[in-house]
């Protein structure tokens, strides 16, 4: 092998078809993976011979290993257990947020099931909403309510409660001058 891990032209004549194939398709892999990233990046990475060596390299840049993968989905396991509802947010919002920590749980392959999703969005909701979660519980069977549905449903509930609320009144207040 040269200093850029290509094998010598005497040893390329040697090839098989087979081998030549598969030279030029570990090659063209290669350098779409050196193409890809910055040149920063690359020379971070210790061993640039093989394709498998810098695929390897960047996983472990950027996925981490085991402990630090482990580490992720704890955090994120915890930020699902004590995910709320803020008082100032609309279920859209919330919504968001939820499926923003639900993908990252996938990523991580440590996924709940859509009535586990389904129960802990209706436990975030604040104490203005519980008759609506009481609504919920008692009408319909939640191992097989879906999240787009029961969304739907907050969201209408959503619009009945804003236009209940009697609209803020400002008030103003004058300041003596000085």
């Amino acid at each position: 092998l040269d200093e850029k891990g290509r094998l010598s032209v005497e040893e390329r004549k040697k090839f098989t078809p087979t081998d030549k194939k598969l030279y030029k398709k570990h090659h063209k892999v290669k350098d779409l993976l050196i193409g890809c990233i910055t040149h920063d990046e690359y020379l971070k990475i210790t061993d640039k011979s093989t394709a498998k060596s810098i695929y390897d390299s960047l996983c472990s840049t950027y996925e981490g290993n085991k402990q630090v993968q482990e580490a992720k989905a704890t955090l994120l396991i915890q930020q699902y257990e004590l995910f709320r509802m803020k008082d100032d947010e609309n279920i859209e919002s919330m919504y968001s947020r939820f499926k923003i920590l639900v993908a990252g749980l996938q990523v991580l392959k440590r996924s709940y099931t859509t009535s586990d999703h389904v129960r802990k969005i209706l436990r975030s909701l604040p104490s203005r909403w519980r008759p609506k979660v009481t609504a919920i519980q008692e009408a319909k069977d939640l191992d097989t309510l879906g999240l787009e549905e029961l969304i739907s449903s907050l969201m209408s509930h959503e619009i009945e409660l804003s236009s209940d609320e009697p609209q803020k009144k400002l008030k103003y207040v004058a300041l003596p001058s000085i």
